[in-house]
């Protein structure tokens, strides 16, 4: 079946972010541990019912993998079209109590993110795109939107490109790429965030050369690409999704990869691999 529009998924979006704000604001702080050393709260498992309830509805016909569901090992097939969802991107953030937490939901098509949304619920800014359709970004006010513009990415200044760095997974290959990328500054931010500065206009590049799995990254990914930037890996293919049955890595496991909104020099990403 054809997907709906991705704003016919706002309401499991917004719906997901009032149940992590509920939790969050309570103070509850409770988490396990997932294989591999992650963490997992309630606010995580409340917010991907949600979105999963949702979306069998809207969309009953399209499969959607979602973090929770593959660590408890529900996994289902994915054909040319299946929905990514990370029902709270940023749980670190999230524990941390700085706000820079996400609800996102993907459509992937040929292995490419075509639609996706990203929504700060702490912060009430919700970013959404569609390929061929360009980019918003609002704030949210008492569940409604407000303040819907669109939204594009900008060309970096002759300074050189502001760089975002991931706030809890920066890794020492990442500093050494921006040493290299001659960046006007650099600023932390969490989650999925980065991709949405990046197609708002407000910041140019964000390297990640630190492992992801490909439900933090693609409803980001899309926007970004919505709003004409590009996400890339160290070779310069665009980033892909749908990764599985590899033997040299695990299912749904990213490789490092740049996003920005400008075309970054061949030589700098092959001296990131090297």
């Amino acid at each position: 079946m054809q997907a709906p529009a991705i704003t016919a998924f706002l309401p499991a979006t917004l719906e997901a972010g009032a149940e992590i704000m509920r939790i969050y604001e309570s103070g509850e702080t409770a988490t396990e541990i997932k294989d591999g050393g992650s963490p997992v709260t309630a606010a995580d498992k409340a917010a991907e019912a949600v979105i999963l309830r949702h979306l069998a509805e809207l969309a009953p016909g399209i499969p959607v993998v979602a973090e929770e569901e593959v660590a408890a090992g529900r996994i289902p097939e994915t054909p040319a079209a299946f929905f990514l969802v990370d029902p709270l991107d940023g749980t670190k953030e999230f524990l941390n109590r700085n706000g820079e937490f996400t609800v996102n939901i993907a459509l992937i098509v040929n292995a490419a993110p075509v639609a996706g949304i990203v929504y700060a619920p702490a912060l009430g800014e919700l970013c959404f795109g569609t390929t061929g359709e360009g980019a918003e970004c609002a704030l949210v006010r008492d569940g409604v939107l407000a303040d819907r513009r669109s939204v594009r990415v900008r060309a970096p200044s002759a300074e050189g490109p502001l760089a975002l760095a991931s706030r809890s997974h920066r890794s020492p290959e990442t500093d050494a790429f921006l040493d290299r990328a001659g960046v006007s500054g650099i600023v932390s931010a969490g989650s999925s965030l980065k991709f949405c500065r990046i197609a708002a206009g407000e910041a140019d590049l964000y390297p990640r050369l630190a492992p992801t799995m490909e439900w933090d990254t693609a409803a980001g990914d899309a926007v970004l690409r919505a709003a004409g930037g590009r996400t890339v890996t160290l070779d310069g293919a665009p980033l892909r999704y749908g990764k599985r049955g590899r033997a040299d890595a695990a299912d749904f496991l990213n490789p490092w990869f740049v996003a920005s909104g400008a075309v970054v020099d061949p030589e700098i990403l092959s001296a990131a691999g090297a």
